[in-house]
């Protein structure tokens, strides 16, 4: 059990680090590598497609970093509760959080009372619940779009830059395997490797945060967390798929999709508890 924690505590330190630090990546190879390679600034015929991809990128990474600050700043936590309260007789969740009464968990990473917990997130370092949910599957689909699209612009970029053909579809399948070889036999170079590396960090961040989303969005229309779900417990008094929708993405819904404001009034605590289960 000390040995979990103990790695999930470091868990909680790294990912942190490690966005940030694929973010910073990410924004100085499309800046730097991509967008001159790709657009050289040579063709004026370019300069609109030049300027389409930059708008597109900053849109992209704006609203991803937009809605990891917003998670973040605003926490599920519960004000009302400063004291560690006791695990419950019958608690499942062992390890990170114990669960309390009316759908409460107190996170023992973020060692405070959460209100509907879903999950910890480790990326953000603090816990998903019932204030923060609408930025987190919207920084999920951001940041899904934002590695995809930087995928797509790395493979233009190495189709220009080292006349690599992708034509054949098994030519992404074995790139790093090649590239490594060659990697070591001198033949490519360390900055080759290092963008080949980069396309397969963007394709499995893209897919499992697109597949994460997807699931968080289904989880909501259901009015159920994560929490309730790994326990096999079910939603009492279920509302209707569109009323659950509307109490994480409120009214406003549309202009959450592309900025990152607050689009849903922020309840009571005495409502939100009335609300779980």
């Amino acid at each position: 059990m000390f040995t979990r924690m103990l790695k999930l505590r470091l868990l909680n330190a790294v990912a942190p680090a490690y966005f940030f630090m694929a973010t910073a990546v990410t924004f100085i190879l499309h800046f730097c590598f991509f967008i001159p390679t790709i657009f050289p600034n040579a063709d004026t015929s370019l300069t609109g497609s030049t300027t389409l991809h930059t708008v597109v990128f900053l849109f992209l990474m704006f609203n991803a970093l937009g809605n990891y600050i917003m998670t973040i700043t605003y926490p599920a936590e519960s004000a009302n509760e400063i004291v560690v309260p006791v695990c419950s007789a019958h608690c499942s969740d062992k390890v990170d959080a114990h669960y309390l009464l009316n759908g409460r968990h107190f996170c023992k990473l973020c060692k405070k009372v959460i209100l509907k917990r879903d999950h910890h997130c480790f990326f953000t370092g603090n816990c998903i619940g019932n204030k923060n949910m609408r930025y987190f599957i919207m920084f999920c689909i951001y940041t899904s779009c934002t590695c995809l699209y930087s995928l797509v612009l790395g493979v233009a970029f190495l189709t220009v830059e080292y006349s690599i053909s992708f034509e054949n579809p098994l030519t992404f399948l074995t790139l790093l395997p090649l590239s490594t070889g060659y990697f070591f036999t001198g033949t490519v170079s360390g900055m080759q490797l290092f963008l080949v590396l980069m396309l397969y960090v963007w394709l499995g961040i893209g897919l499992v945060c697109a597949g994460f989303c997807c699931q968080q969005v289904l989880l909501v229309a259901r009015g159920q967390t994560w929490c309730q779900m790994q326990r096999g417990q079910l939603v009492e008094n279920r509302s209707p798929w569109r009323s659950n929708l509307k109490d994480v993405f409120g009214t406003r819904w549309i202009l959450g999709l592309i900025l990152p404001v607050q689009t849903a009034e922020t309840c009571s605590e005495d409502t939100d508890q009335h609300k779980q289960d």
